[in-house]
């Protein structure tokens, strides 16, 4: 495993972050593929084993439940002084006034129970999940410096904006003198690149960690067509993403298979060697519901492309509608 710095702090982080939405109760939540802790437990043991040492949650997931299964494994398994984890903030956590979103009430009253779940004292990275468009982002960002001050969170961080709320929040933060955000969580892989137009050049110039989400397209970078998976069936935010590029994406997955050969390596390897590349992108977050992925997905670090291959890999690309960054339903 290699290690970087988080961006421009000292923190290191593995270059490979393991995304968590995957495990919790699929009672608790939307999505029949949810793992429980015992089919969850396993995974995450071998993500330590293999190095990695960065675990991205969020409140939300499965309703808290996959921010407990996180923290009870890592508390067996892993020395708390060498792990990273991260979780979010935003979405609706419970029915009523002050369920959701970023004011001061939501974040302080979340963060405690982010921690309760978690069984930590501290989060090593505190993200806000979307942008809230009804609450000012003074208040979100004064709130979030107050949770750091307080020890309750290390480093802050955002996902999913636009550009310019990005700048803003930045902006604000640096105005008060205030904690500044470290990192973008944000929508990124070879079959979306829109935040290559604003949001990457952004965060290179000043020097934000970029920890990109569903960096293998929720799968379909990996798959011929006609093949399925049981999330693919029932995951109606990938299909909100990506079904209506489908037939534009086609040879950009086209191609990734054609390198993959001539390399001898799984498909994966070659999509997340593509990202981890490119000089903006610090660690994406992986999202798996099996061993064999992540054993198949950690060799990428080793993989390296030419920069004829990365062109071929990138020629197809076509401008997309921008998906993610934009207002969510509380």
């Amino acid at each position: 495993m290699e290690y970087v710095k988080l961006g421009n702090t000292g923190m290191d982080v593995s270059r490979l972050c393991l995304g968590c939405m995957s495990f919790g109760d699929a009672s608790r939540w939307t999505h029949p593929w949810i793992l429980d802790e015992e089919r969850s437990r396993p995974i995450i043991k071998k993500a330590l084993d293999l190095g990695i040492n960065f675990f991205d949650t969020a409140n939300v997931y499965s309703t808290g439940a996959s921010e407990e299964i996180v923290g009870r494994v890592l508390k067996d398994y892993a020395n708390r002084d060498e792990i990273v984890i991260a979780t979010k903030v935003h979405f609706r956590m419970h029915q009523g006034p002050n369920g959701a979103g970023l004011s001061r009430k939501a974040i302080l009253s979340e963060i405690d129970k982010s921690l309760k779940r978690l069984g930590t004292d501290y989060v090593d990275l505190y993200q806000i999940h979307r942008w809230d468009y009804d609450t000012p982002i003074e208040e979100t960002m004064e709130a979030l410096h107050d949770v750091v001050k307080a020890g309750k969170a290390r480093y802050i961080g955002a996902s999913a904006m636009f550009a310019w709320q990005f700048l803003k929040a930045l902006h604000v933060a640096e105005k008060h003198g205030w904690t500044r955000f470290v990192s973008m969580q944000n929508h990124y892989n070879l079959q979306y690149r829109e935040e290559e137009r604003e949001m990457l050049p952004l965060c290179k110039e000043e020097k934000i960690a970029v920890i990109p989400y569903s960096p293998l397209a929720s799968g379909r970078l990996l798959r011929d067509p006609g093949d399925t998976t049981p999330r693919f069936e029932t995951d109606q935010a990938q299909k909100s993403k990506y079904d209506a590029m489908m037939t534009a994406d086609r040879p950009i997955a086209e191609r990734v298979a054609a390198i993959a050969a001539q390399h001898g390596v799984p498909r994966v390897q070659v999509a997340l060697a593509w990202m981890l590349q490119k000089e903006t992108v610090t660690s994406p977050i992986i999202g798996v519901t099996s061993l064999s992925q992540l054993e198949e997905a950690v060799p990428a670090l080793s993989v390296k492309l030419t920069p004829e291959e990365i062109a071929s890999l990138e020629e197809p690309y076509v401008p997309h509608p921008v998906v993610g960054a934009v207002k969510p339903r509380l």
